[in-house]
């Protein structure tokens, strides 16, 4: 039986994520280039909005995010910037395979994305909390 990924929901980006999220993909284009190329092609994709109309229910950077992958337990995360990463203090990096699928979806959305290890695995969205309003011209 063949595995088929899933189609790719629709995603939403805030203007001042799009464009420090194109920075960081940027940045790590030569020393990671797997991460740049699959943060680079969720924002590529994405729609993008001004800061002031981004609905709150679409996850973005600083959102409260609780997903299931592959239908097992819940988690509870908050999605950061790489410098602010702490996994064991629930704060998850743009940059790790999670991170990059949480970017822009809704409660409800399903994604599929790859593991490090290549093995591809089903994410769903279950709650976003509001995201604390980022700094005025980062």
């Amino acid at each position: 039986m063949q595995q088929h990924a899933r189609r790719k929901p629709r995603i939403t980006l805030c203007e001042g994520d799009y464009n420090r999220l194109s920075n960081i993909a940027a940045a790590f284009a030569r020393r990671s280039p797997e991460i740049a190329a699959s943060l680079g092609a969720e924002i590529d994709r994405a729609r993008i909005v001004s800061d002031t109309s981004l609905d709150n229910a679409i996850v973005r950077m600083g959102s409260g995010v609780t997903y299931s992958v592959d239908g097992n337990q819940e988690k509870t995360v908050t999605l950061v910037y790489p410098a602010d990463a702490d996994i064991d203090a629930g704060r998850i990096s743009i940059t790790t395979p999670v991170g990059t699928a949480l970017i822009g979806l809704k409660a409800g959305h399903s994604i599929s994305f790859a593991a490090r290890t290549g093995k591809i695995h089903d994410l769903t969205v279950v709650q976003v909390m509001q995201a604390r309003q980022p700094a005025a011209a980062q």
